[in-house]
Order: C-alpha cells, then sequence, then structure tokens
C-alpha cells in the first residue's frame, strides 16, 4: 500500500488573487520546505496561509508535536479541521489575519511550546509585514523558513554593498543568522505568480549577540535608507532633529564618515547609530 494511501485529501478551492495564494503541490519541493530549518520532530510549528494543506502534510509527516495552521480563507480552514490530525490535537486550526494574531496566546491556547518554529508559504500581500513582526518577537519565535518573492528573501539576506541591502537586512541580521536555502520558478505553483520565489532561513542568534532596541534600529534604517542616494548626513538630517541632535556630529561620534552611503554601513554600524539615537 502506498505511503500517501490514508493521507487527507487537499482541500480543494481556487487560489484568490485578492489573498496573494499562490499554491506548491510537489511532495519533494514541500518536503524541502518543511526541513529548511532544521528538524521539526516534536517541535511546535506555525503555518501560515495553508491553503490546500500541502505543507501542512510534509511537517505533519516529517513530525511537528504541534502544527498552528493560520489561514484566513475560510474554505482551506474547514478543510483542514476535518483532517484526522485536527481530531487528535496535533493540528490546531486559527482562521484569522495572520497579521492580527496574539502569537504567543495561539501558542498557548494551541497547547504549543515556545519557542514555536515559523514555517511557511507565505501569501505575497503579507510576506513582508509578517516577516517583520516576526523579527521583532519575542522568545516565543524560534527559527523560520519562509517563502517569499525572491526580491524580499534576496532584502532579507542582503549584505553590506548589495543592491536589496536595505532596512529589511539590517533588522534581521540583527536578530537572526539568514541565508536563502533555494529558489523556485514560477512554474513550479499554482497559479504561477509572475516572479521567482526563494526560501529565507532565520536562525535566532544566541541572546548576547542580538540588538535589543529593533524599534531604534529601524527609525536609524528607514532613515537612512529612505534617501539611498544622499550622504548620510543629509538622509539622517531630519530624524536626528527629532532627538535635538546634529547629524554630522551623531555620526561622527559614533566614528562614521558623515559623507558615506547608507549601504556602505555593517550591521555593527548601525547598532552604534541607533544606541547613540535611543540614548540621546
Amino acid at each position: 500500500m502506498s505511503e500517501t494511501a490514508n493521507d487527507p485529501e487537499l482541500t480543494q478551492g481556487r487560489a484568490r488573487k485578492a489573498l496573494g495564494q499562490h499554491f506548491l503541490f510537489d511532495p519533494d519541493i514541500l518536503r524541502r520546505t518543511a526541513l529548511a530549518a532544521g528538524p521539526v520532530e516534536g517541535r511546535t510549528v506555525i503555518e501560515v496561509g495553508p491553503g490546500p494543506g500541502g505543507l501542512t502534510r510534509a511537517l505533519l509527516k516529517e513530525g511537528a508535536g504541534k502544527l498552528i495552521a493560520v489561514e484566513a480563507d475560510p474554505r482551506f480552514a474547514e478543510g483542514l479541521e476535518a483532517w484526522p490530525e485536527a481530531a487528535q490535537g496535533r493540528l490546531h486550526v486559527h482562521l484569522g489575519d495572520a497579521r492580527k494574531v496574539d502569537w504567543p496566546s495561539l501558542i498557548a491556547t494551541a497547547g504549543g511550546e515556545a519557542p514555536a518554529m515559523i514555517i511557511a508559504n507565505l501569501p505575497y500581500n503579507v510576506g513582508t509585514p509578517l516577516a517583520v513582526d516576526w523579527l521583532k518577537a519575542g522568545d516565543w519565535r524560534g527559527e523560520m523558513a519562509l517563502m517569499f518573492q525572491k526580491e524580499v528573501a534576496e532584502r532579507l539576506a542582503a549584505e553590506p554593498g548589495s543592491n536589496h541591502y536595505g532596512r529589511l537586512a539590517v533588522l534581521a541580521h540583527a536578530v537572526c543568522d539568514v541565508h536563502i536555502a533555494f529558489t523556485l520558478p514560477p512554474g513550479a505553483f499554482r497559479p504561477p505568480p509572475k516572479v521567482d520565489s526563494a526560501v529565507a532561513v532565520l536562525r535566532p542568534l544566541p541572546a548576547e549577540k542580538q540588538f535589543e532596541d529593533l524599534d531604534a534600529l529601524e527609525k536609524v534604517a528607514a532613515a537612512a535608507f529612505g534617501q539611498r542616494r544622499k550622504m548620510l548626513r543629509a538622509s539622517l538630517k531630519a530624524l536626528a532633529k527629532t532627538k535635538g541632535l546634529d547629524a554630522t556630529q551623531w555620526l561622527e561620534s559614533c566614528d562614521i564618515d558623515p559623507t558615506a552611503r547608507a549601504e556602505t554601513l555593517t550591521q555593527a554600524e548601525f547598532r552604534k547609530l541607533a544606541g547613540a539615537f535611543a540614548a540621546a
């Protein structure tokens, strides 16, 4: 008998453009995604946008101890609730907008354990804001394997000097080690998106290596990259004024050339700027 003979049927339903849905069905790709951030056996795993349930099935097969599936589309949420794993308690389905979820509360309600892994083929229209929220999350959030448009994944993993380096990379590298596990062409999905996709893997840095004040870091990075072509003394001028700082003096106090541009700054230099800004 085939090992998939007793699998529940994947939920049927057309993808909805308004929800940014693009579904994966290839078992090999789904398994690679499920394991991209490391073993899931016995772990609490959060999946956002499970849709028909292809990745959900892969995560359950790889031994996820508690799988929390957050789905905004009632068609798919109802289908997953009919799976035997839901009746057994391994699969907890939450119908709602992932951007409005109180994650620690949901983990507790589902009977999960922190830190929870987050593994998801994210709907394109909510991927970036969710990633930013999760980067700022507390100890409840563990390793992440997130499938995005390739450009978003590249922006998360980017290093100084690259075309994709910006606010998102500065935030990501402040709390995580980031790399792109693999990329996929549009044809891997149904319906095919117009761009390539990629899985970004984010593993939390040791606590002592993380930068705590992400709000200050985000403000500094957003201002610095908001006028990418300008020198830092110009791009940071307005932000500096909010704290009564002179941008040139602020930069020089952090041993940063005021005529430099944002894309040349390292993670350590952004941390110094953010620390000085927060302390002012």
